[in-house]
């Protein structure tokens, strides 16, 4: 049983992860990585999770990396340190993965939600690496994701003064997909992920591995991989209930085969 994380199965085929440490806003200690990446280990396994929504509080998402623990951390070990192993995992998560972001993502939290498919944010949702601050800088993927996401000149501008910017400016750089009232950015992750684990699993999972394509790789080399999966998918048994579903006006029942 998590101690730092509650996790829910909503319905079949949603599953909803909540940070647990409000006391420090949600710091990303060792103890949490581990706990989230064994949990996403579980619902990358169950064919029944389809998508996975994760949040934190009202107030903090994640207030970036804990400071007491990293000032007491042997920094000389650092690529052996277990935390790397979690954020592999999180990384290599192949499932959709749904941010809902309220308050702070600062750091480590800002990396966390980068990691995610989908970012809804609340109003009151503020994203920065202020590493720097610290005389360090992002070591979550901060630095490569950012620019993917916001461009040159935003991310250096972030990541180089330390200063986060708000849910509106966040959305406008393409960082988040839609900004919600605080109250509701839980329930509109949740309805976006229920709207996806209705749909093929197999195209879905296709859909996203060629979509973060064309952000490692040339134009030639995407197009190449999309056509595969295109073809693949088009002689699945769901193709084929998808098509069926649509002519018969009713809804589908896939069963990612």
């Amino acid at each position: 049983m998590p101690l730092t994380l509650a996790v829910e199965l909503i319905e079949p085929g949603v599953r909803l992860i909540t940070l647990q440490r409000p006391q420090a806003l949600n710091a990303l200690t060792t103890e949490l990585l581990g706990e989230l990446a064994a949990e996403l280990n579980i619902a990358q396994a169950d064919p029944d999770t389809r998508a996975v929504v994760l949040t934190g509080s009202r107030k903090a998402f994640a207030a970036g990396a804990d400071i007491k623990e990293m000032a007491e951390r042997n920094l000389v070990g650092i690529l052996d340190d277990p935390r790397q192993a979690s954020w592999q995992t999180i990384t290599r998560f192949s499932k959709p993965l749904i941010a809902a972001v309220n308050g702070f993502a600062l750091g480590g939290g800002c990396e966390l939600a980068m990691h995610a498919d989908i970012i809804i944010a609340g109003e009151d949702a503020r994203f920065g690496q202020p590493e720097i601050n610290l005389g360090i800088m992002p070591g979550a993927g901060g630095t490569q994701r950012l620019l993917r996401a916001v461009g040159k000149s935003m991310a250096m501008q972030m990541v180089l003064t330390g200063e986060p910017i708000d849910a509106r400016q966040a959305q406008r750089a393409g960082l988040v997909s839609e900004v919600t009232q605080p109250e509701f950015t839980v329930e509109r992750a949740l309805h976006i992920a229920r709207s996806i684990a209705a749909k093929a699993p197999l195209a879905v999972r296709l859909a996203k591995e060629a979509l973060l394509k064309a952000m490692d790789t040339d134009l030639a080399s995407g197009l190449r991989f999309e056509r595969h999966a295109f073809t693949v998918l088009a002689g699945t048994r769901d193709r084929d209930e998808g098509i069926a579903a649509f002519q018969e006006k009713r809804s589908p029942t896939y069963t990612g085969q």
